[in-house]
């Protein structure tokens, strides 16, 4: 199995590395900048893509892209997605280096965040072009203009829905008081993180069929954004227990977040205990961020979560979302073989 989906991997990291070269030539300014060959020195054009190719080559499980082929290949469309796959890939990295900006990280994929690296400005401007580049994609996908407009339309819609889930997150760690409730936060997960899971779903099924699209569209792309909120409560898990690879642990707390785990603890408690908590949680919040992921605080808090059950509890929703999304995407009209390979895709990247 790891054989099949890693060919496929294989073609996908070749379509990314043609769009996002380590050293962007003529036939590439061509593609993204008609008009302008010869006229941008080299170096002016890596300020532009260096920071992105950073990034994309320091790894990254790619699941995006590979949902959006494997439901276009179950659904008979071949490899039809795979011109479209920096669409999903390319956003997504756009979002973490702009959301390592805004959340004063400092560490992604086990190096320095990109803005230490190359500066704020540098890194605000490359990432807002690593969400515009896969639109050259489109322009020479060999597809009719009808499609390649809904194509268009449905990226907008979910860049626009990203965002505003990226409003949402802000708004809530940087306010302490300000308290989601569950629904709320479900809302925003799907937003900020299902968001691009359901782009990669959606433009497999629009690659596979020419028309009568909509409905198997907004199935696929219900499932993946399941699979997308649930990987993210796993991710938030593991920050405040294993710690994820290439983060430090525990740094979700330095930023304030306000995870499912958290959230849990706030909105759990008996009579008299809410406002306990809530200090506890205030408290440790407060230390973590002046004096980041060495401070017992971060520690404190971790503890007080396992204590209460809600990490635990937590994992068990994200397995769930993730059970339900495959539920989903194990069932017609997605061809037999297909189905296949997705369920081997869960257990690759979990």
């Amino acid at each position: 199995m790891d054989g099949e989906l890693g060919q496929r991997l294989e073609k996908i990291e070749a379509v990314l590395d043609t769009w996002l070269p380590q050293a962007p030539g003529p036939e590439w300014v061509s593609r993204v900048f008609p008009g302008l060959e010869g006229r941008v020195a080299p170096e002016l054009l890596a300020s532009l893509t260096l920071p992105c190719r950073d990034l994309l080559s320091r790894g990254g499980k790619r699941w995006r892209p590979l949902l959006m082929t494997l439901i276009c290949e179950a659904l008979g469309g071949g490899e039809a997605a795979l011109p479209l796959t920096p669409l999903a890939e390319f956003c997504h990295n756009a979002s973490l280096i702009h959301d390592d900006l805004e959340d004063s990280s400092d560490r992604r994929r086990g190096q320095p965040a990109v803005h230490l690296i190359y500066g704020v400005d540098t890194s605000i401007n490359s990432g807002s072009f690593f969400y515009f580049l896969p639109l050259a994609c489109v322009d020479t996908w060999d597809a009719p203009a009808e499609r390649k407009e809904q194509v268009r339309a449905v990226w907008g819609e979910h860049l626009r829905r990203l965002h505003l889930g990226q409003a949402m997150d802000i708004h809530w760690h940087r306010d302490f008081n300000s308290l989601p409730d569950l629904e709320e936060y479900y809302t925003m997960c799907g937003l900020k993180t299902g968001c691009m899971a359901r782009l990669a779903a959606i433009l497999g099924v629009l690659a596979a069929l020419p028309g009568g699209w909509a409905e198997a569209a907004e199935r696929m792309g219900g499932a993946a954004e399941k699979l997308g909120v649930g990987f993210q409560i796993l991710d938030d898990v593991k920050n405040l227990t294993t710690g994820l690879p290439g983060k430090n642990r525990g740094d979700d707390v330095v930023e304030g977040k306000k995870s499912l785990p958290v959230l849990l603890y706030l909105h759990g408690g008996g009579d008299g205990e809410a406002d306990q908590r809530r200090a506890l949680v205030g408290r440790c919040f407060s230390r973590a961020r002046a004096g980041g992921t060495a401070v017992p605080e971060v520690e404190e808090l971790i503890a007080a979560l396992a204590g209460a059950g809600v990490l635990e509890k937590s994992r068990e929703q994200g397995l769930a979302l993730i059970r339900e999304g495959m539920e989903i995407l194990g069932s017609p009209p997605l061809r037999e073989e297909g189905r296949r390979l997705l369920a081997g895709f869960v257990d690759l990247i979990r």
